[in-house]
């Protein structure tokens, strides 16, 4: 992660009632020491590990269950990604990987309905923004209480392993729900695409949500890149299936990401994109949305027998 991002302003969010309160401030000292924070949770723990795909779970899981012996749990709450086409391949790589490695599998139901109703206001911010710190929000609080429920000490999440995510915002997301066992480097993005190529997951060409599809395909076109292919034999970019680590990697390097980024900051150079946006912002006030929070009714939890088992 570049040095410099430190640097950002981050967006924070405060919840009063129903509404969301939205301000884009430096990180406190405060929150800075929360960031800081990390505890290690002793061997034979039980730590839920909020997924939002397998080629960002396997090298964390790796580490987490065999290096650091910990009793790990997936957690697949992510009604974020669309569509459901995507969705559910996405689950399906890591109820495989989950299987193989005999890792208890926690199924929560798509809830698209409302992600929609907690992102509106906020369909025209740029990645990384508002929108992201309030979905990350929510998947997290999803998270963290069903870990209270379910007598889990610890949570964490395989967002921040990958570079299309700004650590610091992920992770202030975690603080908001609870204290956040952080595991991202470096070192684990490398490995990251090692597991991958290894477990020969699927590539998703996209963050997850329709935003994020919608502006990857923009930013594609203006580069002279394939627009974005779910599912099939065949990928808009690369191979379908991770291959090979070095040009997986570089699809998605460093330099790769933050051009993108900064160009969708701009909104892409689209003017009038720009215009409907502060149009929004004007007749829509940007600081306040809908706290809807949903309570998954049911759950099913993947363990390694036969069939899944209802809690």
């Amino acid at each position: 992660m570049p040095a410099d991002r430190d640097k950002l302003k981050y967006v924070q969010l405060r919840y009063e009632g129903d509404e969301v309160i939205c301000t884009e401030d430096e990180i406190t000292p405060d929150e800075r020491e929360l960031l800081q924070y990390t505890p290690t949770p002793p061997p034979r723990s039980r730590v839920l590990l909020h997924s939002c795909c397998a080629p960002c779970s396997g090298a964390m899981i790796e580490e987490m269950r065999y290096l650091m012996d910990l009793d790990v749990t997936i957690f697949f709450y992510n009604p974020n990604i669309h569509p459901r086409k995507e969705y559910e391949i996405r689950k399906e790589e890591n109820i495989k990987y989950a299987l193989k490695h005999g890792i208890p599998f926690v199924d929560c139901d798509y809830d698209s309905d409302s992600w929609y109703k907690r992102m509106v206001g906020f369909e025209l911010d740029p990645e990384r923004g508002i929108r992201c710190s309030a979905c990350f929000d929510m998947r997290m609080e999803v998270t963290a209480a069903y870990a209270v429920q379910h007598n889990f000490r610890y949570f964490t999440t395989t967002n921040a392993t990958s570079r299309w995510k700004d650590e610091t915002q992920v992770n202030l997301a975690g603080v908001r729900a609870a204290k956040l066992y952080n595991a991202g480097t470096d070192a684990m993005t490398r490995r990251k695409y090692q597991v991958s190529v290894d477990e020969k997951f699927y590539k998703q060409e996209y963050c997850g949500c329709a935003y994020s599809l919608r502006d990857s395909n923009i930013w594609r076109a203006q580069q002279g890149i394939p627009k974005v292919k779910i599912g099939g034999d065949s990928a808009g970019l690369g191979t379908r299936y991770f291959e090979d680590v070095d040009a997986d990697e570089a699809e998605e390097s460093q330099a790769v990401v933050d051009a993108f980024f900064n160009d969708a900051a701009q909104h892409f150079g689209d003017s009038k994109r720009v215009a409907k946006y502060k149009l929004a912002l004007q007749t829509k006030p940007h600081h306040v949305a809908v706290r809807a929070i949903p309570t998954p009714d049911r759950v099913t939890v993947l363990m390694t027998v036969d069939k899944p088992l209802s809690c």
